[in-house]
């Protein structure tokens, strides 16, 4: 019997979804039904590759009531754009969770990991942030530190955005594009500890393996998200960040115990003592409890993430892509 796949490139996939609402909503339902006990999400299957400055991460989840689920892999090669190249790549594949055959492969080259991962910033944003925000801040100078901020402003409409980088040429074309997508004020930081004191908000989206942010620069009404840390050995924040803060926040403590800033925190013998998940906040869970408190939130991406933008697309496409019959 023949079957039908559809093929689909990153040209074609960003003809069809952007970054907005819609999907900020999508991934907040994937961590709620995290937090129902009921989604399978097997640990990530993940591979470095020292020589080549290099990983590759191996994520799915089945989501009950969706009617498929994505298996996505996800090559960073952080060299690569010495070579001209961009440093992540990539696919999903989905398959139907009824009958387990291919229904859509995505060559998206990591955009959808992107978009969902900037979504997972704003939905952090919306749940965890002070409800007033005025200064943002980056740090770091790649795709997502662009991303993180353009999502998160769909949930706080922040007036400011202060960038730092490593090389202040990268960073002040990334606030001259932060500038551009948004239409706020994006300003060049030279320094961490200014960035930190400053902001409401902080997004960290580096692979760093050093603390860039310091328990001490820690200050009432300030939130931040760490993205960057999704692999043994990655630190953006100092490990007495997470005790410092009111409330640590995990995607899955699981995950952030092996991969995520909360590793370095158990590490340490500083580590919460409960942590609890974003989505068991978003179900009902106490978070901020006053506009005073600091909040962290360490994101280390699940495959919850990428069955449901995956699914979320496919309801979208429409006649796009290729159709194959095997």
């Amino acid at each position: 019997m023949s079957h039908d796949i559809r093929i689909v490139t990153e040209a074609e996939l960003r003809r069809v979804v952007t970054l907005d609402l819609a999907i900020v909503d999508e991934i907040e339902a994937a961590f709620r039904a995290l937090a129902g006990g009921t989604v399978v999400m097997p640990p990530i299957l993940s591979m470095a590759l020292e020589e080549a400055h290099g990983e590759v991460d191996v994520k799915t989840a089945y989501i009950p009531g969706l009617d498929g689920f994505a298996i996505k892999v996800s090559p960073g090669f952080f060299d690569n754009p010495k070579l001209g190249l961009t440093s992540l790549n990539g696919l999903m594949i989905l398959f139907s969770a009824k009958t387990g055959l291919v229904e859509c492969v995505f060559l998206d080259n990591g955009y959808l990991t992107d978009l969902r991962t900037a979504a997972a910033g704003a939905v952090a944003a919306r749940w965890l942030a002070p409800e007033t925000v005025t200064t943002a801040g980056v740090i770091g100078t790649g795709v997502q530190a662009r991303l993180q901020i353009e999502a998160a402003r769909l949930v706080r409409p922040f007036e400011r955005v202060l960038v730092w980088g490593r090389d202040l040429e990268k960073a002040a074309a990334c606030a001259s594009d932060i500038a551009e997508a948004t239409g706020v004020e994006a300003e060049l930081c030279t320094d961490r500890e200014t960035l930190v004191a400053r902001s409401q908000l902080v997004v960290t989206t580096t692979p760093s393996r050093t603390p860039l942010i310091e328990p001490g620069w820690l200050h009432p009404e300030l939130h931040i998200t760490a993205m960057g840390s999704d692999q043994e050995g990655k630190c953006e924040l100092a490990p007495g960040c997470l005790s410092a803060a009111d409330l640590y926040v995990a995607d899955r403590v699981s995950q952030c115990a092996a991969l995520g800033e909360l590793r370095a925190a158990l590490d340490g013998r500083i580590a919460p003592e409960a942590p609890v998940e974003l989505g068991q906040i978003i179900a009902g869970a106490p978070g901020r409890r006053s506009p005073a408190d600091t909040t962290i939130c360490d994101l280390t991406g699940t495959g919850a993430q990428d069955t449901a933008i995956a699914s979320f697309v496919a309801g979208r496409l429409g006649d796009t892509g290729t159709v194959v019959r095997t």
